[in-house]
């Protein structure tokens, strides 16, 4: 049998999907399933049975991160990994990591099927808290695992509600083992729907994804002060949330300046004391910046912190900024990104370069082992929605190229 000719089971790869999506189902048709939360826990277990039928080998790493493994003929060869996650965002899709989750369970399920046996093994991921919704760091199980963040300190991260994420962990059984952290990959290929409208409007089924923008995540405080609204003159007031407002729109004024990749958003903000006639004396927000380029990237925070500083002194507010998250512009490695690019060329599907607007987990696992992505559209380019959207052929059409990469790396006689 040629490996070009075999084909996943594109109906069971979609019926995967959805019941996944059952878990944590929104009345919007959406998702919403946080990191570590009892309804991660039922996914994980789910993903879990899932596996072990498949005839996989499973194990759980210190921060939570799933490693199903199909064994290879050559024990002594380092993994080929494949994977992303399973939490969601507050409002999220059905596609959003679940589907990288599910792709290579299918590549798993397809190997079976057709009885071949990989030299090297070959090994399903599913990471913890890639979403960073509910604790920080963002692509959490992943940044841990490959020693980009210490565990102790990660387990002591706490919610809003004051849960730390050791506790989580204990909660729903997935506190694992950290002997696995960093163990080798002789490739990592993480499946995604794009998230953006780039394949959909170049009518265009694959992206084979060569990189990822480089990413600076803040926590801002604007400090002023709070005093009655009908009481106090223009002149006298402090506000911080008018200070606030104009560095907002300073930080797309910036992002703007610097094309085509340039971006800045705002997403969080907290007002207090949050009264409709108290002018607000203090404003919590958040900002993410990205730029494809290391030394653009930096020139825009420079000037947000520039922009923080004149408008602050103009408007008697202080602000306090803490950067909670950073990842350099990542470059994908070249021999991994050309199976992915061989692969869809050998289907006969139509493919192009992208480079990835949003962080992954594959960003932490560049620096670990060869790394590609393979995007496919997502309608609108909607995600981290609940209308987020997707083709079964897309998918289907991904998950196949995501077969033919992994055969790629973990060889077959």
């Amino acid at each position: 049998m040629h490996l070009n000719s075999i084909r996943v089971d594109g109906e069971r790869l979609w019926r995967s999907l959805m019941d996944l999506a059952q878990i944590g189902a929104t009345p919007k048709g959406g998702v919403c399933r946080l990191a570590l939360s009892d309804l991660d826990g039922e996914a994980r277990r789910r993903f879990l049975r899932w596996c072990e039928a498949a005839g996989c080998a499973v194990a759980v790493d210190a921060i939570g991160n799933i490693f199903a493994r199909r064994p290879g003929r050559r024990a002594e060869l380092a993994p080929v990994l494949a994977g992303s996650h399973l939490d969601s965002q507050p409002t999220g899709g059905k596609f959003d990591g679940a589907y990288g989750v599910m792709a290579a369970l299918e590549v798993l399920r397809t190997l079976n099927d057709h009885r071949i046996e990989t030299e090297a093994p070959v090994e399903i991921v599913a990471w913890t808290n890639e979403e960073g919704s509910r604790f920080q760091p963002v692509m959490m199980g992943s940044g841990v695992y490959v020693g980009a963040h210490d565990l102790a300190s990660t387990l002591a991260q706490r919610d809003q509600d004051g849960v730390t994420v050791g506790e989580a962990l204990a909660r729903i059984g997935f506190a694992g083992d950290a002997r696995l952290f960093g163990q080798p990959a002789g490739a990592y290929f993480e499946a995604h729907i794009e998230q953006g409208p780039v394949l959909e409007d170049a009518d265009v089924v694959i992206g084979v994804v060569t990189g990822a923008l480089g990413l600076r995540w803040f926590d801002v405080i604007a400090s002023g002060q709070d005093a009655h609204a009908g009481t106090t003159p223009l002149a006298r007031r402090r506000d911080a949330m008018l200070a606030a407002a104009q560095v907002i729109v300073e930080l797309d004024r910036i992002a703007r300046e610097h094309p085509p990749s340039g971006r800045a958003t705002v997403g969080a903000m907290t007002v207090a004391p949050n009264s409709r006639n108290v002018i607000a004396g203090q404003v919590s927000f958040t900002v993410d910046l990205r730029h494809s380029d290391e030394a653009a990237l930096a020139a825009i925070e420079e000037a947000f912190r520039r922009a923080c500083a004149a408008i602050g002194a103009a408007r008697g507010v202080s602000f306090t900024i803490k950067q909670v998250s950073a990842y350099p512009v990542t470059q994908f490695d070249p021999g991994a990104i050309a199976a992915v690019r061989v692969g869809a060329a050998a289907l006969g599907i139509s493919h192009m370069d992208i480079v990835s607007g949003a962080g992954h987990d594959a960003v932490n696992m560049a620096g670990h082992a060869p790394t590609a992505m393979i995007f496919v559209p997502c309608a609108g380019g909607i995600s981290h929605n609940e209308r987020e959207a997707a083709e079964p052929d897309h998918l289907e059409a991904g998950c196949n190229v995501l077969l033919q990469a992994v055969l790629a790396k973990a060889g077959v006689r």
